[in-house]
């Protein structure tokens, strides 16, 4: 069962609340939804990881803090999640942004070498920028969607298959 998996694999919620960055949020470390893991707050966590990991800033893990508080879903399980958003896989998930951006705007794919300066980011941001942002808030959509619908249905097949299992057991032991 996927619970078992994601409390394995979990930070303890006490550790957490007592991180000293942490405690600046004070009361809403308190709140018992954000520790919970069942179905909804699972599914919903992950799902906000993954919208948040398109997002396009730096702190991504503060903006997914924020966020499953706002929602009441699992903290640990959307703050990890957005690290499928890392400096390995940023490039490749940001190109793929601005393609998919091209695509549906329908405008002509500018080539651009990419260099870590502000003058570069000046000169590039009206050329690039408005493909990639709307392919990262679609992609950031359509993934986060397709998350949620994947792990709420592993979920359910996971009780599913469980509570099958347990009423063949009792036939047996009544048999």
């Amino acid at each position: 069962m996927p619970r078992r998996t994601f409390k394995r694999i979990m930070p303890d919620p006490e550790q957490l609340r007592q991180h000293k960055y942490l405690k600046l949020l004070g009361p809403w470390m308190q709140q018992a939804n954000i520790w919970h893991l069942n179905r909804r707050s699972a599914s919903g966590a992950l799902a906000l990881g993954v919208l948040v990991c398109w997002v396009p800033i730096p702190f991504q893990m503060l903006l997914a803090a924020f966020s499953a508080i706002l929602f009441g879903v699992n903290l640990p399980l959307a703050v990890a999640t957005v690290w499928i958003s890392n400096p390995i896989t940023m490039p490749i998930m940001f190109y793929s942004a601005y393609a998919f951006g091209v695509s549906i705007l329908g405008i002509e794919r500018t080539d651009f070498n990419f260099e870590l300066s502000w003058q570069w980011l000046a000169e590039s941001i009206h050329s690039v920028g408005p493909p990639m942002l709307l392919g990262c808030a679609m992609l950031g959509i359509i993934s986060a969607a397709f998350t949620y619908f994947i792990i709420n249905s592993l979920w359910r097949y996971g009780i599913l298959f469980n509570w099958r299992k347990r009423q063949k057991n009792r036939a047996k032991r009544y048999s």
